[in-house]
């Protein structure tokens, strides 16, 4: 059966599919969202939304979600500590809030990714504009000069096409939308793979000093510990540490294995609760493109990166905004196609010399092991910390914001 839609058709609904959606339906364009998964998954991936992200959710109308005090809304989190494993030691103190009246939102919201999921979909649905369909599985797709078809079969086998003018790929890093198009995804996969590991244990209580956003620097075993609300008190940390490639699977991902690094952030009597743990590889890719003819990438579809610093699902959601402005002027005719084009150098020049380039550095810095650049790295962020211009120089850049301007200055 072929459908006649003239709509845009986003594959992925997770959190860069579900923003691309809303924006979309907002600016009055009918949108089919197609998602292989049966409903949004609970999955314990990204969860830090850096302050230009907050304003841009905000604009999208959802304040009232991000912001509810149940386990729903997110975590305000002003402050993030550097740390220096090795010694115990706090380096530097970074505070958002000292961009207060500079920046709408002087703050990161901790924001489980699928609970910004679930806050999109009933404003998708409400629009009238919107078809949502899960367990939808993309298999083919086609172009010609001014539609696109999409192959997708549903749970029960049934194979359907669905016809719109523009396709977007927000179907994650092993995006079918891109193989399909045939769209190279450059770059390469860190030797050692990461561990997240999550626990109900409060470590704010332990007298340790730590706040909800931690980076701890050290040769062997460098740590990232945040805060999240879970499904509400006390609360979820999360820890992610690389596994080196001498570790097997199962090694890293067994009770011993994980409670070992676990008793490492905070030695205690007994065992640690754990509610959920992951193990996967780390890869730094950005695609070739992020728009040919009338397929489009955003997210993790047309670049990965390293978790530190939090700057992958950041991205992608600028991504979105970016792409579903352009869009829009093409679809209402106020702009030549070619403005698809300008999404791709403006997008790309954000990942390429920005994120790509800052997350490959944050994990380089915490990760090194000779000495003397260890602690001259470590001075120098202590020294950055306590000059206020400099201080915010370091939140400008790391929140994404001078990203964000660089790359909309691209003609």
């Amino acid at each position: 059966m072929m459908r006649q839609d003239d709509r845009v058709i986003v594959v992925g609904a997770g959190p860069v599919g579900a923003v691309t959606a809303l924006a979309l339906v907002k600016k009055g364009i009918p949108v089919t969202l197609v998602e292989a998964e049966p409903e949004p998954p609970e999955d314990q991936r990204a969860a830090t939304i850096h302050p230009p992200t907050v304003e841009m959710l905000a604009e999208l109308g959802l304040t009232n979600e991000a912001f509810a005090e149940d386990a729903s809304g997110g975590l305000i989190s002003p402050i993030f500590h550097f740390r220096d494993r090795v010694s115990g030691g706090l380096v530097a103190v970074f505070d958002l809030g000292l961009l207060k009246g500079e920046v709408p939102y002087p703050f990161v919201m901790q924001w489980e990714q699928y609970k910004l999921v679930r806050a999109a979909l009933p404003h998708i649905e409400a629009s009238g504009l919107a078809e949502v369909r899960f367990s939808t599985k993309v298999t083919g797709l086609a172009q010609s000069a001014d539609h696109v078809d999409v192959t997708a079969a549903n749970a029960g086998g049934d194979v359907e096409t669905v016809r719109g003018r523009y396709v977007i790929g927000t179907d994650g890093g092993r995006s079918t939308v891109r193989a399909l198009a045939e769209i190279e995804f450059e770059g390469f996969t860190w030797p050692e793979r990461f561990i997240k590991t999550a626990t109900t244990f409060d470590f704010a209580a332990t007298g340790s000093g730590f706040c909800t956003r931690n980076y701890f620097s050290d040769p062997d075993e460098w740590l990232n510990l945040f805060k999240v609300k879970g499904n509400g008190e006390p609360g979820i940390w999360r820890g992610i540490m690389p596994v080196p490639p001498d570790e097997t699977d199962e090694q890293a991902v067994s009770m011993e294995g994980i409670q070992r690094r676990l008793q490492g952030i905070f030695p205690k009597s007994g065992d640690y609760e754990i509610p959920y743990y992951a193990l996967y590889s780390v890869h730094q890719r950005v695609a070739a493109t992020f728009n040919k003819g009338r397929v489009l990438l955003a997210g993790d579809s047309a670049h990965v990166n390293n978790p530190i610093g939090g700057m992958g699902m950041n991205g992608g959601l600028h991504d979105a905004m970016n792409l579903t402005d352009k869009l829009a002027a093409v679809w209402f005719g106020r702009a030549a196609p070619a403005a698809l084009d300008r999404y791709t150098r403006q997008r790309r020049k954000a990942q390429v010399d920005y994120v790509q380039a800052q997350s490959i550095q944050n994990k380089k810095a915490l990760e090194e092991k000779d000495p003397v650049i260890r602690r001259r790295h470590l001075d120098e962020l202590r020294r950055i910390s306590e000059d206020v211009t400099r201080h915010k120089q370091f939140l400008y850049r790391s929140s994404l914001f001078d990203s964000l301007k660089s790359a909309n200055a691209v003609g």
